[in-house]
């Protein structure tokens, strides 16, 4: 099996868990986007709504949400926020009601010409290369792919019975 690599006599230790290296990572990547994003007027979870948009308008709320990974009950509050905020309109699809579209404003689409430099930002703020990011982006992105193409994975495991 592949993975004997992350077998270790100390597998138990807090800092040996791979998973707790990328969440206690991935709160401080979000908490560093925090003081970038705030001339902006939008948090972290807004601003990659407002990502999938300006790479792809008019999208479906299903396809925002397979894009970032999130459920309706979680990406519906965050549109509603963005709607209230004139960035975004949310409007039933003409050919099935059952789907709503959602649409970049003008006003969310300039926002979009505040954006770039915030990727180049939040790289000199974490201290990493180009080389690096790519690098890291393509080991997380292997993970998420294995994690999704193997539906077995979220399923709970069976504990051996001890007699």
């Amino acid at each position: 099996m592949r993975n004997t690599y992350l077998v270790t006599a100390k597998t138990t230790e807090i800092d040996a868990q791979l998973c707790f290296a990328l969440y206690a990572t991935s709160r401080a990547v979000t908490q560093a986007y925090g003081p970038l994003l705030a001339p902006l007027g939008v948090t972290y979870h807004q601003y990659l709504v407002l990502l999938v948009l300006w790479q792809d308008n008019h999208l479906s709320v299903g396809a925002i949400g397979a894009r970032l990974f999130l459920d309706s009950g979680t990406l519906t509050p965050l549109l509603k926020r963005l709607e209230a905020q004139g960035l975004v309109a949310r409007r039933r699809d003409a050919k099935d009601a059952r789907e709503v579209r959602v649409s970049l404003t003008p006003a969310g689409r300039r926002l979009h010409t505040r954006a770039p430099g915030i990727a180049r930002d939040i790289a000199c703020a974490l201290d990493v290369t180009a080389a690096e990011g790519s690098a890291l982006r393509g080991s997380l992105r292997k993970i998420l792919h294995h994690h999704h193409s193997n539906p077995s994975l979220t399923a709970p495991r069976a504990r051996k019975k001890t007699s």
